[in-house]
């Protein structure tokens, strides 16, 4: 069901990621252009960790494109996974893996105190057009509506789940290189952008970063850069080596979130962690010598947090910082060299999902 109001006006905000989900939303990797030659083999492998340490902890709702791609997704799930991990798979159409983009973006309101779940559907243009055909993955969120009787409001402007994050409390992180992109948005000026935020996602106060990694073929998503990993705590990537692309832009956004406030006016805990190695042998399929790996792009699961690792210089930093700040969920390191190859993580191949 298609509503036309505002939601925020319906009293709704988008949930924080580490409340209580329904499950979490994937897409089984079958492209071939995103994982060339034995590329696919390899990062199948990473999505057999993922959905292992997912289904101990939530259902996980599997895309699968078609009746081969289904069969070789349960056989290898089934060769991995206990019976009983709760898988649920749908063969629906889709382009590719990356749900946290496309995917339905959940928003949550109380009603004579039981909770109401909808959706919220932006339009999907695979970062301003890089990667058609899209059409699939951007019917997504209508279908789950439907499949879910799920209320629905659409939105009409271009956003991917990646490129915002929320401490549930009434702040929005994203980064102007991606939102104000005129690859995006053209017609939308930053005022009005701010205020679809505010009617759809229900949050106040919006604080803006400046430019993401290198080689993110997002444009610079938030989900690589600063997380939220408490209402209060902010997690920021930095780069330590002046001479590494990277080192400017992490740089200012760390400035900026220094000076930043949440919705009551008070100082955020800003943490950090060093990056890991990006720069890659060759080139990734767009011609990119750098890949965008990042602890920031972990996930909040039920009673866990998937963090992906790449470098054993900070591996272990990584952990035990998440082990300090989440200390009532199981931190489960997952390796992501193979999948970041692909110029995402775990953070980005997930949505998370409620009220199903």
């Amino acid at each position: 069901m298609t509503e036309k109001k505002n939601p925020a006006s319906l009293g709704y905000i988008m949930p924080a990621e580490w409340e209580e989900h329904a499950g979490t939303l994937l897409s089984w990797p079958a492209n071939s252009e995103t994982w060339p030659g034995e590329r696919l083999e390899k990062v199948e492998k990473v999505y057999v960790e993922i959905v292992r340490a997912l289904t101990s902890c939530e259902p996980v709702h599997l895309i699968v494109s078609g009746k081969e791609i289904e069969a070789k997704a349960k056989n290898i799930l089934k060769k991995e996974l206990p019976e009983s991990a709760p898988v649920i798979f749908h063969n629906i159409p889709g382009n590719d893996v990356w749900a946290r983009d496309f995917g339905p973006i959940f928003i949550k309101r109380d009603v004579d105190g039981k909770r109401e779940f909808a959706i919220t559907d932006w339009e999907y243009n695979a970062w301003g057009g890089k990667y058609p055909p899209f059409n699939d993955d951007n019917n997504v969120p209508d279908w789950m509506a439907k499949e879910f009787g799920l209320k629905s409001f659409k939105t009409g402007m271009v956003l991917e789940g990646g490129s915002i994050e929320t401490n549930g409390n009434g702040v929005i992180l994203t980064t102007k290189s991606v939102l104000l992109n005129p690859n995006r948005n053209p017609q939308l000026t930053q005022v009005e952008i701010e205020q679809k935020l505010r009617d759809y996602i229900g949050h106040g106060k919006i604080i803006w970063l400046n430019n993401g990694l290198a080689g993110d073929d997002t444009d610079g998503h938030i989900d690589d850069l600063s997380r939220f990993l408490n209402e209060n705590t902010i997690l920021t990537m930095v780069e330590e080596n002046p001479s590494d692309p990277n080192y400017q832009a992490l740089s200012e956004n760390y400035e900026l979130l220094k000076s930043a406030s949440d919705a009551n006016g008070k100082p955020f805990n800003i943490v950090t962690l060093p990056m890991p190695k990006t720069k890659i042998e060759g080139t990734t399929v767009d011609g990119s010598e750098y890949v965008p790996a990042s602890y920031a792009n972990f996930y909040f699961a039920n009673n866990a947090v998937l963090l992906p690792v790449y470098d054993p210089r900070h591996d272990h930093k990584a952990i035990q910082l998440f082990k300090k700040y989440c200390p009532e969920r199981k931190v489960i390191p997952i390796p992501c060299a193979d999948l970041v190859w692909g110029q995402g993580s775990i953070h980005c191949i997930t949505q998370q999902l409620y009220g199903l």
